[in-house]
C-alpha cells in the first residue's frame, strides 16, 4: 500500500488538519466570531482536544473522552448553515492536504459528525423547526409537533 492508498492518517497528519483547518475557521466571517466568542485567546488547549478526537475517530486511539453533542448544543445563535460553512471549510482542508483516499475518508467521518451533531441540536433546540431538513423521524415528535 503507498501512502496515496491510505484511509488512515497518522497522528502528524491529524495535527496539520487540525491546524490547517482552525487556522481557516479564526478566518472565516461566518464560524470565527462564533469560535472566539466560545474558545477565546487561547486556542491551544481546543486544538489539543481536536486532534485527540480525530485520533479517536480515525485511529480509534480513544484518546478523545469528551462528550461533544453537550459541548456544542449549549452554545448559543448555531443554526444548521453554520454546519455547512463548518463542512466546506474541513472538505476544502482536507482535500488541499491528503490524497483524494485519506480526504475521502476524513471527509466521510466529518459528515456524519456533522450530522450526529445536527441531530442533537434538533433534540435539543428550542426552535427545532430551523432544522427541517433533517430526516421526519430525526426529531422528536413532541418537537415536531410544535411546528
Amino acid at each position: 500500500m503507498t501512502a496515496q492508498d491510505r484511509v488512515h492518517p497518522t497522528e502528524a497528519e491529524i495535527e496539520h488538519l487540525v491546524a490547517s483547518f482552525y487556522a481557516k475557521i479564526r478566518r472565516d466571517a461566518l464560524l470565527g466570531p462564533i469560535f472566539e466568542r466560545v474558545i477565546g485567546p487561547d486556542w491551544h488547549p481546543h486544538l489539543k482536544l481536536m486532534c485527540d478526537f480525530w485520533s479517536s475517530v480515525m485511529l480509534t486511539s480513544g484518546r478523545y473522552k469528551g462528550r461533544p453533542i453537550p459541548a456544542h448544543v449549549r452554545i448559543e445563535g448555531i443554526e444548521p448553515h453554520h454546519f455547512a460553512e463548518w463542512l466546506s471549510l474541513f472538505e476544502a482542508t482536507a482535500r488541499e492536504l491528503f490524497s483524494p483516499i485519506l480526504a475521502k475518508a476524513f471527509v466521510e467521518k466529518a459528515r456524519r459528525i456533522a450530522e450526529s451533531l445536527k441531530l442533537g441540536f434538533a433534540f435539543h433546540s428550542r426552535t427545532p423547526e430551523i432544522w427541517a431538513d433533517l430526516p421526519p423521524r430525526a426529531i422528536p415528535i413532541s418537537q415536531s409537533a410544535r411546528r
